[in-house]
């Protein structure tokens, strides 16, 4: 492996509050280890398409506190291609880019981690996603953030839903996964939760009429992760419609409202935790991994294994949701 002396730097997938902090995190770290930094624009798209400059300190002062990404980001058909990350290595090697920082989701560093094995070239992957749906690591930048969102929108929902005792179903992303729908459920006091960890949507939703709502309440809150398999809070709201007509219930779907936002002094820590450990394990000659945090230490996995996300709900958390809101 040749020596390292530019390092590139890219966003790509989703935004998450935290990318900014993340950027200069790594810009900066980089520079001070005596690295030149180049910034990489739309992601892989950047890199296929030379939309690539030069960074300093200056180029990220006064962005850790701004959502989103000043590196803008896209989603790259082109990087799919054998083809497109043959012309993304071209631009590289003509820049001068020794090595990447990729910061993103599962999609971000499944492409990282191709790229690495057919170029050899030294990548380390940020773990940023508001999903917090990837191996290895307890958090993801961005989660923290959407959550406060999610808390603080489901606060104003409540007061509606309890003058016009109403049941509300709040539709909350997650990409399959229920971390936020769980846990914006017990920040927020909601009566449920229901998310594709646990058994069905059907299962849940009868559990939560005859065995929650229906003995007690007169309005309720429930969150629902986002499910194309079964259509998510509008699939629920037919349900309810057709099975429980009694009952009054609305859909608010929060959408990218998630992803937007300040991030929350937790995320801009996190990231600058893991960008500049990103330059350290580049300079110790380490690559093709993911920078995460586990227990509150920062860990290396290989980028491999960051995609092998599994179930980690725990049930107690769920239970926790259901004693809660008797």
């Amino acid at each position: 492996m040749n020596k390292i002396e530019t390092i590139g730097i890219l966003t790509s997938g989703g935004d998450a509050p935290g990318m900014n902090a993340a950027i200069r995190a790594v810009t900066r770290a980089a520079i001070y280890n005596g690295y030149r930094v180049m910034g990489i624009k739309r992601g892989y798209l950047g890199l296929v398409v030379d939309d690539i400059e030069e960074f300093t300190s200056k180029s990220v002062s006064n962005i850790i506190q701004l959502g989103g990404t000043i590196l803008k980001t896209a989603r790259c058909r082109e990087f799919m291609s054998v083809e497109g990350r043959r012309q993304a290595y071209e631009n590289m090697s003509r820049r001068g880019i020794d090595a990447l920082v990729v910061i993103g989701g599962d999609g971000t560093l499944k492409g990282a981690s191709t790229f690495e094995r057919e170029y050899n070239i030294p990548i380390i992957g940020l773990p940023a996603t508001i999903d917090n749906d990837l191996g290895g690591t307890d958090r993801t930048i961005g989660y923290d953030t959407a959550l406060n969102t999610i808390t603080e929108a489901v606060d104003k929902i409540r007061d509606t839903a309890t003058s016009h005792e109403r049941l509300f179903l709040v539709e909350v992303m997650g990409h399959m996964a229920g971390y936020l729908a769980l846990n914006g459920a017990i920040a927020s006091g909601a009566e449920a939760a229901i998310i594709p960890e646990k058994d069905t949507e059907l299962d849940q939703l009868a559990d939560l009429i005859n065995r929650g709502f229906r003995k007690s309440k007169n309005s309720a809150i429930v969150l629902v992760a986002e499910n194309p398999e079964t259509g998510g809070a509008m699939g629920l709201a037919e349900r309810i419609k057709r099975e429980f007509p009694e009952y009054d219930a609305r859909v608010t779907i929060l959408g990218h409202l998630q992803r937007g936002g300040s991030p929350t002094a937790a995320d801009r820590i996190l990231a600058s935790r893991l960008g500049a450990e990103a330059i350290t394990a580049l300079s110790n000659g380490e690559h093709n991994i993911m920078i995460g945090i586990r227990n509150g230490e920062l860990v290396h996995i290989p980028l491999h294994d960051t995609a092998n996300h599994k179930a980690c709900i725990e049930q107690s958390d769920i239970n926790l949701v259901k004693i809660l809101s008797i």
